[in-house]
């Protein structure tokens, strides 16, 4: 996965992720600023999930970004 599409773009996909892992508070993503291996630890501490299944969902949600956010 190419993380820095994650990190580049934190702003703007901030909002849809907080739609989609809505466990994660807004403290989380200011501290997360785009790092997706601290993104992935906190849905593993906030849902329960196995690190695999965190960092999945992390990938799954980069393979769906249309692109505009695209490196």
């Amino acid at each position: 996965m190419n993380r820095d599409t994650i990190a580049g773009n934190w702003k703007q996909l901030k909002g849809q992720m907080q739609a989609k892992w809505g466990d994660l508070t807004n403290d989380d993503f200011d501290v997360a600023e785009g790092n997706a291996n601290y993104l992935a630890g906190k849905l593993q501490e906030r849902y329960g999930w196995e690190k695999d299944r965190a960092e999945s969902e992390v990938r799954d949600f980069e393979r769906g970004l249309d692109e505009r956010y695209r490196h």
